[in-house]
């Protein structure tokens, strides 16, 4: 499990339940944009990289589906012209409801 990720001196570093860090990765990798229970979401050039907890991107997703509102757990949720979709940790849409 992450417990927390870092940004220091063009490094991330992650760090498991324990604190202690478990992974470093360079920051040109994008702008972490939320962090789950074990992977976490990065945005950069039109794109959203998911990550698992061992710094391995393991899906692509276009930045078309919206703006990234929440990430909490093993989900995350976009909001795109009055919608909010919501997705699980494998980029797969699981739910869409009204922004109002």
């Amino acid at each position: 499990m992450i417990s927390n990720i870092e940004e220091k001196n063009g490094w991330y570093y992650i760090y498991d339940e324990t604190g202690h860090k478990s992974k470093t990765l360079s920051d040109n990798i994008g702008e972490i944009m939320g962090i789950g229970n074990d992977w976490f979401i990065v945005a950069k050039n039109g794109w959203y990289y998911l990550y698992d907890e061992d710094g391995r991107r393991y899906k692509t997703l276009s930045d078309n589906i919206g703006e990234i509102a929440n990430v909490s757990g093993n989900t995350f949720v976009v909001r795109k012209s009055g919608w909010l979709h919501t997705y699980d940790k494998d980029g797969n849409k699981i739910n869409t409801r009204s922004d109002r």
